[in-house]
């Protein structure tokens, strides 16, 4: 398990991974959250998928009255006019506004920001030039974009030591996101002086906001503070309040309680399975190789071979190198697939070659004849 966010911070694994081989779990930059559901998923990813339909009744919303309008709502009584022989024309300013010149204020809205429109459409030195003016009059959202924007390098040159001193500003000021940031700043200890403290005060008060990393990186901080199970209960509600916002690592963490029955959480293998789907389609490899596994076993579920092989697939195809060589394994056996020895020697050649040796399949590979060898090599290189 790790710290998410541009400055990771890697603390002690949080249980025994056994869904990998000797690499670490990859921290995947948490995805967008606007992201739409993967409509690629394997279909028996499907475990968790019963959740309540929304109410399609149509809201009751009162209508305007279709009659004429009565003058009295506008301070005047009813009467009628002559008709005016000779018609002037209208002022100019009954001439309806544009759009563009209406003031929001006008609707208890707040006027447009034009530093951050600036930034969603890509324009970021503008966006910088405009956020500046205002983070130097003390703005602390202005303060938080020109950080973020010289963290990442964006239409400026890159400045994470100039980024840090304005994430502490915006900090000061209670801005979430910038707690967030200058907490990681704080532990890492590269820009600013390490301040693991400070960290810590910073990351709670982020997390309390409602910063979904940070709740979950608070977490992590709390388990690397009491590693026993005292310690796994205070992390497990952060890490479920993140969870809840889809943040597929707070996901795969709370699966990882369920399915050890640790941090005050029951031994559920089936919340631990819909848990582990639901990291699955975001992309997380660890929970797509762990999903594939209890779908191939039946734990937390029936079983589902054919499924268990394609998050399997799944998972090699994106890179992940313990994926690949139990995938080899299933080609092997022909387990959820028709069996295949020229596919079971490449997939295992591309974890080979990434560094993973596993004796059994070295064996597997020795024991093709010349042409297979030359077939699995072939196949090997057009894989990802």
């Amino acid at each position: 398990m790790r710290l998410c966010g541009p400055c990771l911070v890697v603390l002690a694994g949080l249980f025994a991974q056994t869904a990998t081989a000797a690499e670490t779990v990859p921290l995947p930059q948490p995805r967008p959250e606007t992201s739409a559901p993967d409509k690629s998923a394997p279909d028996a990813a499907k475990p968790d998928a019963g959740a309540g339909t929304p109410d399609t009744g149509k809201p009751e919303t009162a209508t305007p009255d279709a009659g004429a309008p009565d003058p009295s709502r506008f301070g005047g009584s009813p009467h009628i006019d002559k008709p005016i022989q000779n018609t002037l024309p209208q002022p100019a300013t009954m001439t309806p506004p544009s759009a563009d010149t209406i003031n929001p204020d006008r609707f208890g809205a707040k006027q447009p920001d034009a530093a951050y429109g600036a930034f969603q459409r890509g324009l970021y030195k503008t966006a910088y030039n405009l956020a500046m003016e205002r983070a130097k009059n003390g703005d602390p959202a202005a303060e938080t974009l020109v950080a973020e924007i010289l963290s990442r390098g964006l239409g400026v040159p890159l400045n994470p030591a100039e980024a840090a001193k304005w994430y502490a500003l915006a900090a000061e000021q209670g801005v979430p996101e910038a707690q967030f940031q200058y907490a990681l700043m704080l532990l890492d200890g590269r820009y600013v002086k390490k301040d693991e403290k400070g960290a810590f005060a910073l990351m709670q008060a982020s997390a309390e906001a409602g910063n979904r990393l940070a709740q979950f990186n608070f977490a992590q901080l709390l388990v690397q503070q009491d590693p026993g199970d005292a310690g796994l209960a205070k992390a497990a509600v952060y890490y479920e309040r993140a969870a809840a916002t889809g943040l597929a690592d707070a996901q795969y963490a709370m699966a990882q309680l369920y399915a050890n029955g640790a941090g005050g959480k029951p031994h559920d293998d089936a919340q631990a399975r819909m848990l582990l789907a639901q990291a699955a389609r975001q992309n997380y490899d660890t929970a797509q190789i762990d999903l594939a596994t209890w779908m191939i076993e039946g734990r937390g579920g029936g079983r589902d071979l054919k499924s268990g092989f394609a998050w399997m697939k799944r998972a090699a195809q994106g890179g992940n190198v313990a994926a690949q060589n139990r995938l080899a394994k299933l080609y092997m056996g022909g387990i959820g697939t028709d069996p295949d020895l020229i596919l079971a020697g490449a997939w295992y050649i591309v974890a080979r070659r990434a560094g993973l040796i596993d004796p059994r399949m070295d064996d597997f590979l020795q024991g093709l004849d010349d042409d297979q060898t030359k077939q699995a090599l072939q196949k090997a290189n057009r894989l990802p």
